[in-house]
């Protein structure tokens, strides 16, 4: 039965998470700010903290670095962070913060079910959505190849 922390002051975020974790055994807990994910996530001890992108004044990105300098204290045990990104370009910053996974809104079921399932099962997640096609791609199919 997993235990999930979901922040988030978006109302329609919290619902299409929930929706998603919308399972017998699955557990959900809201939080409306950034400042109150490590208090919930001290008592809740949850397998997945899920953080939206911008939450009042303290976003995903403070709040997971807050969560990981308390692991690296040893006053918190690890948990996965997922985040849920406005846009592509800050897939950097969710690296930085030490995210196990990340999805790009627009939500969408298929992508944030296999984000979850992926980090609760100790994997990383990492949404290629308005990816950039790759280099390498590029110039086996550029002029002159074949």
């Amino acid at each position: 039965m997993p235990e999930v922390l979901v922040a988030s002051d978006a109302r329609w975020v919290l619902d299409e998470v929930a929706a998603v974790l919308s399972g017998p055994d699955d557990v959900v807990h809201e939080v409306n700010s950034g400042a109150a994910v490590l208090p919930a996530a001290r008592s809740l001890i949850p397998d997945l903290v899920i953080l939206d992108m911008q939450i009042g004044s303290m976003g995903a990105m403070a709040a997971c670095m807050e969560l990981r300098l308390e692991e690296s204290g040893g006053r918190l045990d690890h948990v996965p962070v997922l985040i849920l990104l406005d846009r592509r370009a800050d897939v950097f910053l969710a690296r930085r913060a030490e995210a196990e996974g990340w999805v790009v809104k627009p939500l969408d079921p298929i992508r944030l079910r296999k984000a979850i399932a992926a980090l609760l099962d100790g994997d990383i997640y990492e949404d290629t959505t308005l990816c950039p096609p790759t280099v390498a791609g590029l110039v086996a199919s550029g002029p002159g190849s074949g």
